[in-house]
């Protein structure tokens, strides 16, 4: 089997959507776990749409992804002039052939072949004498499509497809300005490049015919098609960016971590066995295309967020104290201090049982800063009447007297307190918890005392009671 080379191909009209996403991913863990070559190339050929903007934000996507490419990405647009040398190629061996017809011409040979009920084919100068055309008048290029027979493309994916060469038109491959069409330039960049598998979509699998018929035409081999199902939303429908149709980048400010974006879209048309919890090390070592499935993949936030919440807690901890502590210094907008630091390396493992996305951890994890007073939740302030602040002012006291700050002892004052006043204990946890968080999730309140410190602790209690 000659060396693996798989390419991802995105056009730069915009972000790297979750999609070309899967599409990435797919093509890269394919060539990775045959040891091949992962390749990337901006098809940036229609100028109009094509930005730089839009280049940076595939990048960085993929960055974010961690999906590596090996050597250095292509521009298609670069590649003009080999595209034209090939159509040339093609003209001069008679694969192809000028077609001199006017934008007229064809909407009514078009118009006429819809009247009668058969494809168009725009084969209106196919067997005509180029000497017939007026001298200088403009000409595009067409390919000389067989007419007879039928082609089958054993797809990876899809399995065998058939269509009849009657059916595929003389599609254009150089436009009357000189430049290349899509079509050849795909085929002519797939060829040189050396891939040795196209992974795309199956919206695609269309074009892989007309395709075939180019590598045919200039004798190169032929990859292997693997066409893979889209993405729809959980109502079955294509899928729009109220399903989850979103660039990268939006996965990332939602707070989803790149090796949960992966698993998740590697189960997102794939399986192996029973297994939803898969790591990019296993993904590479299990990958094959026999695995995908050919029917469409349903986006499911809720999973995405489980899945998450899963790569949240059995992340590094210090991977995770930096991705926090970042997001709480631009919350803030200053650096945290030593002690806030401390306090949150002891808090963020049990913060972490329940966070999805990290903005969520990031903000039960600011209840561990100096940031008094406290801004109350609407749930905190109702607990908070003024009936409970003399007990605060009480706990307080309490709390001040403990001369060795640690969990058994903590809750030792707490209970005994509440025993004293003849208060069930609930009574008084609520309003501590109440006012020492602000009404933010927090895990064990005995916990989260120790955490803060006693000064802490005694200081946003009394801070209550002043308020």
């Amino acid at each position: 089997m000659p060396k693996v080379v798989t390419r991802f191909a995105p056009s730069p009209t915009g972000f790297l959507h979750i999609g070309g996403a899967r599409t990435a991913l797919y093509n890269w863990l394919f060539a990775r776990h045959h040891g091949g070559d992962f390749l990337l190339r901006i098809e940036d050929t229609d100028k109009k749409r094509s930005t730089e903007e839009a280049i940076d934000a595939i990048l960085k996507g993929m960055r974010w992804l961690e999906l590596d490419w090996d050597g250095t990405a292509i521009s298609q647009a670069s590649r003009a002039d080999r595209h034209q040398d090939v159509a040339l190629e093609m003209l001069a061996n008679g694969k192809a052939y000028r077609c001199y017809a006017s934008t007229e011409e064809l909407a009514e040979a078009r118009e006429t072949a819809r009247a009668e009920g058969r494809n168009f084919r725009g084969d209106l100068w196919r067997d005509r004498d180029p000497a017939e055309a007026p001298e200088g008048a403009p000409y595009s290029i067409r390919i000389k499509m067989p007419r007879e027979g039928e082609v089958t493309i054993h797809d990876a994916v899809q399995g065998d497809v058939t269509v009849k060469n009657a059916e595929l038109d003389d599609m254009i491959i150089l436009r009357s300005d000189g430049t290349p069409t899509y079509m050849l330039a795909v085929v002519v960049d797939d060829h040189d490049m050396g891939i040795t598998h196209i992974i795309r979509g199956d919206d695609h699998l269309n074009n892989a015919f007309r395709q075939y018929q180019i590598f045919e035409a200039m004798g190169w081999d032929v990859p292997v098609f693997a066409h893979i199902p889209l993405i729809h939303g959980m109502d079955g429908k294509k899928l729009s960016k109220r399903h989850g149709a979103l660039g990268v980048e939006a996965y990332e400010e939602m707070g989803f971590l790149p090796e949960a974006m992966r698993n998740y879209l590697l189960r997102l048309g794939w399986s192996h066995g029973d297994d939803e919890i898969i790591s990019t090390k296993q993904a590479i070592e299990w990958f094959n295309l026999e695995s995908v499935g050919r029917g469409p993949a349903r986006f499911d936030f809720d999973k995405l967020d489980n899945l998450n919440g899963h790569y949240i807690r059995e992340c590094d901890a210090e991977r995770l104290l930096s991705i926090v502590k970042s997001g709480l210094e631009n919350t803030l907008d200053r650096a945290l201090e030593r002690a806030e630091i401390d306090r949150l390396s002891r808090a963020l493992p049990a913060l972490a049982e329940r966070a999805k996305r990290l903005p969520e951890l990031v903000e039960s994890a600011s209840l561990f800063c100096n940031t008094r007073p406290l801004e109350l939740t609407e749930t905190a302030a109702k607990q908070l009447t003024d009936d409970v602040l003399p007990v605060l002012e009480k706990v307080a006291k309490e709390l001040e007297a403990v001369t060795e700050w640690n969990g058994p002892v903590i809750k030792a004052a707490i209970m005994s307190f509440a025993e004293a006043e003849d208060l069930k204990l609930g009574k008084v946890m609520q309003p501590i918890r109440a006012a020492v968080t602000g009404g933010k999730q927090s895990g064990d309140l005995v916990e989260t005392l120790e955490i803060l410190g006693q000064d802490e602790t005694i200081g946003r209690l009394r801070d209550r009671v002043a308020a």
